[in-house]
């Protein structure tokens, strides 16, 4: 079992980092933030590090579109030119673009500095921040380059999520509707009985989504098993997610996990694996919480494409995660193309 580096919460988590720095002492310090966290998220940090290194400030614009090696280069050039050693600490500031991104950066340059990760979105506290996947887009095709590597620390204050707007919040919202769906049923039952998606109900389900992923990656770090799971609602979310990125009209991550948990949801059924009426709860719920998505029909095969290229694949086979029942994922499950046009067709046609 590999051990999944610390995650601490608020006030403990600040007092951890200035602990890590006074006994590794690194030449340099340098925050990787994008606009928005560098106004809203940099000032409440920074007040709060204490070092007696230099702090360097690296920001890079936000969005999955500069989520790509050019701006890696960009940034390991700046990394020369302020002449940062192997000793440094780089600390990312930022949501899943950025921690996935800044990870990969760090265990790339001089061959690995050490990195700590401080999420700032909903999606990246119980998801992207944690459990060592870090990487970079290949055109528009989703983290097609990228490694395992995990950060010295994560750093959660729900505090953060005061600065996102509700879009931002409903897309990490998925994220936490996964793990119940893959892994607890009562979990799920709790998601679903919140009023509304705030920051002062989220605390706790932010702990319960982290510990799920936790136990997850810590049976099989480097996803040859059980850690497919996690990818539940992705193969049909990344492959639409990357459509729209190729067509220039990016959609929210949450979004399209939204609609592949409803379409892989209903592969389920017609695999004769999760029960109808389950099904619907699914649908039901998440069709009330998430706008429906823009598709026509005729972008069928271009999605398709995009699947063909899912990191899970085998073999040239589509492999699915699907649902047993809710609280049980399976995994590595070949779908033919048909069944997966008709989940689909449904999710356009339906009102």
């Amino acid at each position: 079992m590999n051990n999944i580096n610390p995650i601490y919460y608020g006030v403990e988590g600040l007092k951890e980092l200035n602990t890590f720095i006074q006994n590794n002492k690194p030449s340099k310090i340098v925050l990787l933030v994008d606009e928005n966290t560098h106004e809203l998220c940099y000032p409440k940090l920074i007040t709060e590090i204490q070092a007696d290194t230099e702090i360097e400030i690296l920001e890079i614009e936000s969005g999955e579109n500069n989520k790509n090696l050019y701006i890696c280069i960009n940034l390991w050039e700046a990394l020369t030119e302020l002449k940062i050693d192997r000793k440094a600490l780089l600390i990312n500031v930022g949501g899943g673009v950025l921690t996935d991104m800044g990870g990969f950066i760090a265990s790339c340059y001089k061959r690995g500095i050490n990195f700590i990760n401080v999420p700032t979105t909903l999606l990246a506290m119980v998801d992207a921040s944690i459990g060592g996947k870090t990487g970079v887009d290949l055109g528009s095709h989703k983290n097609q380059i990228g490694n395992f590597v995990l950060p010295k620390m994560v750093l959660v204050d729900v505090g953060f999520l005061n600065t996102l707007p509700y879009e931002q919040l409903l897309s990490g919202f998925a994220e936490i509707l996964k793990h119940g769906l893959i892994a607890d049923k009562k979990y799920w039952q709790k998601i679903i009985e919140l009023d509304k998606i705030e920051t002062e109900h989220l605390e706790e389900l932010i702990k319960i989504s982290i510990e799920i992923k936790k136990n997850v990656v810590s049976n099989d770090f480097t996803e040859t098993g059980l850690r497919k799971i996690l990818n539940f609602g992705h193969t049909i979310g990344h492959a639409v997610e990357s459509f729209f990125l190729e067509k220039n009209a990016p959609i929210l991550h949450g979004e399209g996990v939204a609609m592949g948990i409803i379409v892989e949801s209903y592969i389920s059924m017609k695999k004769s694996l999760l029960s109808y009426c389950e099904y619907e709860e699914i649908k039901s719920y998440i069709s009330l919480l998430f706008p429906k998505l823009n598709l026509k029909k005729e972008y069928f095969n271009d999605i398709f494409i995009f699947m063909q290229n899912d990191k899970k694949n085998i073999n040239n086979e589509i492999k699915f995660v699907l649902l047993e029942k809710i609280g049980k994922a399976v995994y590595d499950i070949s779908v033919d193309k048909e069944l997966i046009e008709e989940a689909i067709y449904l999710y356009i046609d339906n009102e």
